[in-house]
């Protein structure tokens, strides 16, 4: 299923992954597609099962980390929204959510230095434009974790990393150091969960949004393997860069055929799905235990 077709909701916004339907001016349904995304293009191949795997992932991490911030769930059902009808075509991949301004930044915590992280310390000694130690290997534990936001590009256009003043600038000062610290403590709080599952979360993106208080809400998705970096625990050696439990999987292929990484992108074959939907779906397992 790549997105429901025949909701009689009103579709409001159509994102790399999810659709939002219009359920009046305070609520919307949010709805996980199979939709894959990688290098801000969007697969033709969907993923089997993706959202239904997606949404159950971040609605356990929404429940387990509520106490840190509000999230942006009603609390209504999703049956009490929409037709019985109607409701196969969204059971399991979708929750009814607040309506919220979107914060204009993503907020994105590296713990480990891996991916973009690494290419640019290899270069610059620095990540985001933090300075970080000298002689760090790739995959290598930072002391601490850093805040390293980014634009929150369009579909079909490439996010760029910024600097925390750049962040402080698009959204002011108070609301960035807000965004960080609920950021890094969100991220500290599941990296210390997952450790007990044998899971490295080497880096996360959370998204934002304010209410009509301006209370600052966790929105859209939480720690998935879509916005997030897990490692299995147990194949972790500094110095490389481990499997992981997420699109990297499709992303290595991809990178194999020799793609410019513009659209469209090559066609999937089908056991590159299913093994991509394989390593979701280990994800859930060993993070629930379901």
């Amino acid at each position: 299923m790549t997105t429901p077709s025949g909701l009689s909701l009103k579709k409001i916004y159509s994102g790399k992954v999810r659709d939002l339907y219009e359920i009046d001016d305070k609520r919307m349904l949010m709805v996980a597609s199979d939709r894959l995304s990688a290098f801000d293009v969007i697969l033709d191949e969907p993923i089997p099962e993706k959202g239904k795997i997606l949404t159950s992932i971040s609605n356990f991490w929404f429940e387990k980390l509520q106490g840190l911030v509000p999230n942006h769930f009603t609390g209504d059902r999703v049956e009490d929204v929409v037709s019985a009808e109607e409701l196969p075509l969204v059971q399991g991949r979708a929750v009814v959510a607040k309506r919220l301004k979107p914060v204009a930044v993503e907020a994105i915590v590296r713990g480990y230095i891996v991916g973009s992280g690494w290419k640019e310390y290899q270069s610059k000694g620095t990540v985001c434009g933090i300075p970080l130690p000298v002689g760090l290997r790739e995959a290598a534990k930072l002391a601490q974790p850093i805040f390293t936001p980014s634009t929150k590009a369009a579909v079909g256009d490439h996010d760029e990393n910024i600097s925390y003043e750049q962040c402080e600038a698009i959204i002011g000062t108070e609301l960035a150091a807000k965004v960080r610290d609920t950021s890094i403590a969100l991220y500290s709080a599941a990296v210390e969960y997952a450790a007990t599952r044998g899971i490295i979360i080497a880096d996360t993106k959370f998204e934002f949004g304010l209410d009509e208080e301006g209370t600052l809400i966790l929105m859209d998705e939480a720690l998935t393997p879509d916005s997030s970096r897990f490692w299995p625990a147990d194949s972790y050696r500094e110095g490389s860069n481990p499997p992981s439990f997420d699109k990297q999987f499709v992303r290595d292929w991809l990178e194999s055929t020799g793609w410019n990484k513009q659209p469209p992108a090559p066609a999937v074959p089908a056991d590159v799905a299913q093994k991509t939907a394989d390593k979701y779906r280990e994800a859930l397992t060993r993070l629930t235990a379901e």
